[in-house]
């Protein structure tokens, strides 16, 4: 790589003509959004990522500009069957081609199968990162097979043996109003 490249102000075009890849380790205390999901993050915890740029060639048109970013972590969450931590892995593998203007972007949106982004003079990639990670946490967290649930209160439990018969409830209705006294 003849030119060094910053992930947050990252000519893109720039980028995509040298053809090469950058990577990184990004401490997920550092994604401030992302932080505020976790349950609790370890000085250690990071994001590790790879991104690279390319041209394509179009019949007629100048090259578009392609993005590929690669990503993975995993952060703590709280199950919510269990409410127990739970470590959940993410990733990320997309690819995404740059526009030259938001009317472009919302024209071709609904016709393209990859992601558009709208091309700019400096772009965060760091921020396009933690979007990613963003979008790949699960909805409802929860373990696969939970190891403790919470435990419940005895008297909320109810118990029903083989001895204990159901009863048609209008039957009770009708018991109640056979007790009751009459006016």
């Amino acid at each position: 790589m003849t030119k060094p490249f910053q992930a947050d102000r990252l000519s893109i075009k720039a980028f995509a003509q040298e053809g090469e890849a950058i990577s990184g380790s990004m401490p997920l205390q550092d994604m401030e959004r992302l932080s505020q999901e976790a349950q609790e993050l370890k000085p250690e915890s990071a994001v590790e990522w790879t991104a690279m740029a390319e041209l394509r060639a179009r019949p007629g048109a100048d090259a578009d500009i392609w993005l590929n970013l690669e990503a993975g972590t995993s952060v703590q969450l709280t199950c919510q069957r269990c409410m127990n931590p739970m470590q959940v892995p993410l990733k990320v593998s997309q690819w995404y081609r740059f526009v030259e203007s938001e009317d472009i972007a919302m024209a071709e949106d609904d016709q393209s199968e990859e992601d558009l982004l709208v091309l700019e003079p400096q772009f965060n990639l760091l921020a396009l990162l933690e979007d990613e990670l963003l979008m790949a946490l699960p909805l409802v967290p929860m373990h696969e097979q939970c190891q403790t649930l919470a435990p419940q209160p005895k008297d909320e439990i109810l118990i029903l043996d083989e001895d204990t018969e159901r009863r048609n409830p209008f039957a009770v209705l009708a018991q109640f109003k056979k007790d009751s006294p009459k006016h």
